[in-house]
């Protein structure tokens, strides 16, 4: 077995928050909400694209709707982050990094149809939503009642995101503007 490096431990310990939960629950929970933070970030870009190219009929519907949106989103992003580091996790360090753990793809399409950009918002927010569901299980469990409680305020911006954007799609034809 390779003895730890004595300068790197003492450089970890720098970011070592002290905290009463189990070191292993605070690694899993670090972890999962270091890919929420990917997907966090990932779904404001999307969200922001999408409102900047929406275009048609109900332009203005849709974009003021994914601007209220993508700034919720906003919100949430400073607070997952410094929750792992209450916790004595860390968090992402880039960009690269959250590219790779996010599981929200990307749309680099030239051109997206409104009715096709609410409706890829629309799964992503409801997959979020799951994904967080399921961290929600594991903080609940190591009985980190403040992420859990986050959580849950998140999941439900994260439904009600969803709901906007289903009730939006609803029975809607495309005019491909």
């Amino acid at each position: 077995m390779a003895k730890a490096n004595p300068v790197s431990r003492i450089e970890s310990d720098r970011l070592n928050t002290p905290t009463d939960l189990d070191p292993n629950d605070t690694k899993k929970i670090a972890e999962g909400l270091t890919v929420l933070l990917s997907d966090l970030f990932a779904l404001y870009i999307k969200t922001k694209n999408f409102h900047w190219h929406v275009s048609g009929p109900n332009f203005r519907d849709y974009h003021l709707m994914m601007d209220e949106q993508s700034q919720q989103i906003f919100s949430i992003i400073d607070a997952v982050g410094e929750r792992a580091r209450k916790i004595g996790g860390t968090v992402l360090r880039s960009l690269g990094q959250a590219k790779t753990l996010t599981r929200v793809a990307d749309n680099d399409a030239e051109y997206v149809s409104p009715l096709d950009m609410l409706k890829e918002l629309r799964d992503d927010n409801k997959a979020l939503t799951a994904h967080m569901r399921e961290l929600h299980e594991v903080t609940d469990e190591a009985n980190d009642v403040s992420t859990t409680s986050l959580l849950e305020e998140w999941i439900d911006q994260s439904e009600e995101r969803t709901w906007f954007l289903y009730e939006a799609t609803r029975n809607a034809t495309d005019s491909g503007h």
